[in-house]
């Protein structure tokens, strides 16, 4: 209400201030229409109310005719009434839009695993961000699963973008949760996950989609030192451990989910330390085939061993906010950075 007043008298004040033969009071009809697009719609209709009363006012004191300030009066009502119908309409809007965003994030803490979290070996951490504008998921994916074998991890990257992309991501996830706890050994695990893509592939080409290739890393921790994994041609995880960082050397990579049928040998595991105190880190090639504006790479392992001495908390996050700066402009591919601290048992307050 304050600022009806204020604005009021500022309108009268210049009214009578300029003295030009055309009056200025009457703008105040297009106040309730900007109250309607800024406040509530208890607002509107204040402001219309008040409106009405300044024009029909104003009128009477100038000495106008009673015909003028019916049609004044009149004129002042009907644009109040349809900024308050206005008003009602965008706050219906807002309601429904904030509604389906609660609905969204919902949803999305669902299919997405929220990070950070804590299992009996490793502490998790992580950034995701889809390049899709609004979406839930994009061909990135992880996640992390605690089963009586351990923590399994995975990080993985579908080919191409769009629904379809997204449909093999939300497959590839859901197979994972359920052969990381089904699964005795971390090979059965990848069957399962090539079994998916080839059945996703099978529909899709039966609809006229393209197949798609899925890069993946699955991991293993258990209590030993040692990280068990199998790579099927997803970039090898960096260790930042004692003020070092490497990218670890997993050997051939095998072919993508999807081409196993390719390649007369089955997927093979490689193990690696992975020692108390270190830092595992596992991402996307939205990471390693980021460029500046002149081309360059980002050149992610460099960055690593200058953080290695003392690494920023949260690394995931400073390694985001670093790939932006790099780039000068917003991420042009999905991006998953996992980063995994190892961790002693938790400890069980007596």
């Amino acid at each position: 209400m304050a600022g009806l007043l204020v604005v009021t008298a500022v309108v009268l004040a210049l009214d009578l201030t300029t003295g030009t033969a055309i009056r200025l009071y009457p703008l105040l009809i297009f106040l309730p229409a900007i109250v309607s697009g800024l406040g509530d719609v208890k607002q509107t209709i204040a402001a219309s109310v008040w409106v009405v009363l300044v024009e029909v006012g104003i009128g009477f004191f100038l000495g106008a005719e009673v015909d003028d300030l019916l049609l004044a009066a009149s004129f002042t009502t009907v644009f109040g009434v349809v900024s308050v119908l206005s008003c009602r309409y965008r706050v219906c809007r807002e309601e429904e839009v904030h509604r389906l965003r609660s609905a969204a994030s919902a949803l999305q803490r669902l299919i997405v695993r929220p990070l950070p979290l804590r299992t009996a070996e490793v502490a998790v951490d992580g950034l995701y961000h889809p390049v899709e504008e609004d979406a839930l998921v994009g061909g990135d994916m992880y996640d992390v699963a605690v089963s009586r074998h351990g923590t399994r991890v995975l990080i993985a990257d579908v080919q191409g973008k769009g629904l379809p992309a997204i449909g093999m991501a939300l497959a590839v996830l859901g197979s994972f949760r359920e052969a990381a706890y089904r699964e005795h050994t971390l090979t059965g695990v990848v069957t399962a996950l090539e079994t998916t893509v080839v059945r996703q592939n099978v529909f899709a080409a039966m609809t006229g989609e393209p197949e798609r290739l899925v890069t993946a890393l699955v991991l293993d921790i258990a209590g030993d030192t040692d990280v068990e994994a199998v790579n099927c041609g997803h970039i090898a995880p960096f260790v930042m451990f004692n003020g070092t960082a490497y990218q670890v050397n997993l050997g051939e990579p095998a072919l993508p989910l999807g081409l196993a049928s390719l390649w007369p040998e089955p997927r093979r595991s490689a193990r690696f330390p992975f020692p108390l105190g270190a830092t595992l880190l596992l991402c996307t090639d939205g990471v390693t085939d980021a460029r500046d504006p002149r081309g360059a790479f980002y050149p992610l392992e460099q960055r690593l061993r200058q953080w290695a001495p003392q690494p920023p908390v949260p690394l995931a996050r400073a390694l985001g906010a670093d790939l932006r700066a790099f780039t000068g402009s917003d991420a042009r591919d999905d991006i998953a950075i996992l980063t995994l601290r190892r961790m002693g048992p938790p400890t069980i307050p007596p």
